[in-house]
C-alpha cells in the first residue's frame, strides 16, 4: 500500500531536512500509528502520504505505483483513493451535514439518487443521521469530527489518513472516534493516524511508527492482532 526507499524532506531547497532518511512498507488493509512529540516530522510525512507534497530524495510507492514516474492526472487518479481527515476538520460551514459528506462524490459527478443513498446511509452508521440538516457550527467537536470522517470515508477510500484527529477531543469522545477507525479498517481500508496522544496508542493493539526529529526510530513493521476493545461505539 505505502512503500518509503530512503525519503527525505525539506520545505526550502537550502534549508534543513525534516525528514532524514526514512524508510518504510505497509501493507494493504493494515492499521498504524504515527507518533512523535511536536515538531517531530509527523505532519510533513502524512503529506508525502497523501501526496501533498513530493520527497526531496528517495522514493515513495503508493498503490504499487512509484511517484516519481507518475504526471499530474496520475497523480490526482491516486488521491481520489485517499481519505483524509484533519485536525481542525476544514468543513465548510455554509453546508449542512448531508452536503459536507456529499461533496466528494458531486465532485466525481455521481447521480444524485446515489448520493442520497450512500450519504443517508454513511451518517446513520455514524451516529448522525438525525443531524444531516444541521450546519457545522451547530454540532459537538465529536460530531463534527464524525462528519469529517464520514466525508473522507464516503467515495471508499482504500487508504485514511488522520492528522491528530483525537487532538482537540476529551478522552471518551477520542476512544468513541477510535473505534470508528477501527471499524473502518475490519471493512478494509489501511489506516495511518498520526498522534502524540500515548494513551490511545497503549489501548489499541496496533504498529507504531515512532519519528523523533526527522528519524524514523522503528522500521521492522509487524503486525498486531486487532484490539479486542472494539464495541458498537455509536
Amino acid at each position: 500500500m505505502i512503500k518509503f526507499e530512503n525519503v527525505s524532506f525539506r520545505y526550502d531547497k537550502n534549508g534543513e531536512d525534516i525528514l532524514h532518511d526514512v524508510s518504510f512498507d505497509l501493507d494493504s488493509g493494515s492499521y498504524h500509528f504515527l507518533s512523535g512529540s511536536s515538531g517531530s516530522g509527523k505532519t510533513s510525512l502524512m503529506s508525502l502520504m497523501y501526496l501533498g507534497k513530493m520527497p526531496t530524495s528517495g522514493e515513495i510507492t503508493m498503490f504499487g505505483k512509484k511517484i516519481s514516474t507518475l504526471d499530474r492526472r496520475d497523480l490526482f487518479k491516486l488521491r481520489q483513493q485517499i481519505g483524509l481527515v484533519f485536525q481542525n476538520y476544514r468543513l465548510l460551514n455554509h453546508l449542512t451535514t448531508f452536503d459536507n459528506v456529499a461533496l466528494p462524490l458531486r465532485i466525481l459527478g455521481k447521480k444524485e439518487g446515489e448520493i442520497k443513498a450512500n450519504v443517508n446511509e454513511l451518517l446513520e452508521w455514524v451516529g448522525l443521521g438525525d443531524h444531516k440538516d444541521n450546519l457545522p457550527p451547530t454540532l459537538s467537536g465529536g460530531q463534527q469530527q464524525r462528519v469529517a470522517i464520514a466525508r473522507a470515508v464516503i467515495g471508499r477510500p482504500k487508504l485514511l489518513l488522520a492528522d491528530e484527529p483525537t487532538g482537540n477531543l476529551d478522552d471518551e469522545i477520542g476512544f468513541r472516534l477510535m473505534g470508528l477507525f477501527e471499524q473502518l479498517n475490519r471493512m478494509g481500508t489501511t489506516i495511518v493516524i498520526a498522534t502524540h496522544n500515548q494513551s490511545i496508542i497503549e489501548q489499541f493493539a496496533h504498529p507504531c511508527l515512532n519519528l523523533r526529529q526527522g528519524t524514523l526510530l522503528q522500521t521492522q513493521i509487524t503486525n498486531k492482532p486487532i484490539s479486542q476493545k472494539i464495541r458498537n461505539v455509536f
